[in-house]
């Protein structure tokens, strides 16, 4: 008997594959997997609810933990993908790795899932499939399937979906993020109404101030109080949520070159991210910042891309844990006006003096103002010598090139 796993959430897309794969792809038995990476009870219970509805053997697998520890690797890396907190893109390895692990437990010969040819979930669930023996199924893509043909599949075969929209929004929820888009989200120009938004509350004047205590690079309490790494984020996106923290209205450009609309909320990352990048600001020198702004594009780069576990992040974590070793600390935090605002820092680790920095103090240690002079003479130096060489060329420099094809090069030649 052939048996195939598919990504299971009980919408529309993966509820239509169930019948598909059986009758366009011949398998015998098809088993649902759905993976827990922090979304909302209901979308559970809608999946345990369709699959009880097809007479699906389905399956629930709990990856929070694992996922919230890659969500906190992600701000020693100061993980954003153009101006936004990564959250899907880190959740869909962790999906691909539970699910695959149930294929192989429950031996199935395939795996499949719904996404679409156009989005990038497809890439990041097949870059960790592909790494094992068995058959990789995308009916929606390979079948070119719309959500009208789903639609109209799903009356056809009396399908347990509720006319098959799942409301006005494509909505995505795990612990780090919620993302929403579709519909008149598709249109640039359209502004969002207020009720897309879960997580946040609109912006107020009232303000807030908590304090995130860091030990090498990883957030560990909050006021004082510790937490494990699913239960700070859970707090934190309460407390940050409650005063407009992490909202992000972006046009997205995906891996398949399409430019997307996306609306996502993620206060706890954004209160995280601001406020290690804030504690890295102390600690580290200048060289150290600047090189790792570098190291940390790459590795939010490879977790968009859903290859987190390619050996350049083993390389590029090398140096982000070598650098994380001081990042112990304390930073406060101000929510006002929907922002998460760093307004103080504290470690012991601190490449900074308030005395050296000081006006009120004469000197620099042993280093007496005065010794600059000789800085402040060579500082512009070359740019000088330039610029002179310019001006006493001036004509030179105006000078139009000479045609090199021998159109106009004298006009006196014939």
């Amino acid at each position: 008997m052939t048996r195939v796993a598919l990504a299971f959430s009980g919408g529309l897309d993966t509820t239509v594959c169930v019948p598909l794969l059986e009758e366009e792809y011949g398998y015998d038995d098809v088993i649902g997997v759905t993976v827990d990476v922090g979304q909302p009870a209901s979308e559970f219970e809608e999946a345990e609810e369709t699959a009880d509805a097809l007479g699906l053997e389905h399956y629930v697998v709990d990856a929070k933990e694992e996922f919230a520890d890659l969500c906190l690797e992600g701000v020693r890396a100061n993980a954003t993908y153009q101006g936004y907190p990564l959250g899907t893109a880190l959740a869909r390895p962790v999906i691909a790795e539970a699910i695959l692990e149930v294929a192989e437990e429950q031996d199935c010969t395939g795996i499949a899932h719904g996404c679409t040819g156009k989005g990038n979930d497809q890439l990041r669930f097949e870059a960790v499939w592909r790494d094992s023996d068995l058959e990789v199924i995308a009916p929606v893509r390979e079948l070119g399937l719309t959500r009208e043909w789903e639609q109209e599949y799903a009356a056809e075969k009396d399908l347990p979906v509720e006319g098959g929209s799942g409301g006005d929004w494509s909505i995505d929820t795990n612990l780090w993020s919620r993302s929403v888009e579709g519909d008149e989200l598709e249109d640039p120009n359209y502004v969002p109404p207020e009720d897309i938004y879960a997580w946040t509350q609109a912006p107020t004047g009232e303000t807030q101030e908590i304090e995130i205590e860091f030990e090498k690079g990883y957030p560990v309490a909050v006021d004082g109080v510790e937490y494990e790494p699913v239960d700070l984020i859970e707090h934190l996106n309460g407390v940050a949520g409650a005063y407009g923290v992490g909202r992000t209205d972006t046009m997205e450009d995906r891996m398949l070159g399409l430019k997307v609309r996306e609306n996502y909320e993620h206060p706890a990352a954004t209160t995280l991210l601001n406020a290690h990048e804030a504690l890295e600001g102390l600690v580290l020198t200048q060289e150290e910042r600047q090189f790792k702004q570098q190291i940390d594009q790459q590795w939010a780069q490879k977790g968009y891309e859903g290859l987190i576990d390619a050996p350049l992040v083993d390389a590029l974590e090398g140096f982000i844990a070598e650098s994380q070793k001081r990042v112990t600390g304390t930073v406060t935090i101000r929510f006002e006006g929907g922002q998460a605002r760093a307004v103080a820092r504290d470690s012991k680790f601190a490449a900074y003096s308030a005395e050296h920095a000081s006006f009120d103090t004469e000197t620099v240690g042993k280093i007496k103002q005065e010794d600059a002079t000789g800085v402040a003479k060579y500082h512009g130096f070359q740019r000088r010598l330039a610029n002179e060489a310019i001006a006493a060329n001036a004509e030179d420099v105006e000078k139009p090139e000479l045609a090199t094809d021998g159109s106009g090069s004298n006009e006196d030649e014939e």
